[in-house]
């Protein structure tokens, strides 16, 4: 497997323009909301808890970040609860498990959240990281939320090691 550096820095190999890393601050985020939607069907009942394929995903998407960095899996644990509790909360009011609002809602934030990821590669001249290798849908998620971090001024070793790989931002 490859390291937290090793693979922020593959992905921020195709984002190093900071009008692409804005963008993604939004696409990305509408791309997540818009699959857990997507994926909000039951697929387990436990008592009278409600086991989704968006929870599977989580939990399959949070073991491999935190395989990758404890601090950025929690942040991300953080930030998928956020996300998950939006859809929830909406649930009912577009239907939930029985209607097609939870469908379109997702296409609708599929599709915005596509366009500005598509904007901001337009600005870095460069395909989207997956085109080349599948795991760029993963690490996109992880990749905003180290960019934002290091907006704060944490993790600087990690944004050093990144620059050090990918490449100075311009």
């Amino acid at each position: 497997m490859k390291t937290l550096v090793e693979q922020l820095s593959q992905y921020a190999r195709y984002h190093r323009d900071k009008r692409n890393i804005a963008t993604h601050f939004i696409g990305i985020p509408l791309i997540v909301i818009a699959v857990m939607y997507l994926l909000y069907f039951p697929v387990l009942e436990v008592g009278s808890f409600t086991v989704t394929a968006t929870l599977v995903v989580i939990a399959l998407s949070l073991v491999y970040y935190l395989m990758l960095s404890l601090s950025l899996g929690f942040a991300m644990a953080v930030a998928f609860a956020a996300m998950y509790a939006i859809v929830c909360y909406s649930a009912p009011y577009l239907g939930s498990f029985s209607h097609y609002g939870m469908l379109i809602m997702g296409v609708i934030l599929f599709v915005v959240g596509w366009i500005f990821q598509f904007v901001g590669h337009y600005y870095e001249g460069k395909k989207p990281a997956f085109v080349d290798d599948l795991i760029g849908l993963a690490i996109g998620p992880l990749f905003v939320m180290a960019e934002f971090l290091f907006i704060l001024g944490f993790h600087k070793p990690l944004e050093q090691d990144i620059i050090r790989e990918a490449g100075e931002y311009r």
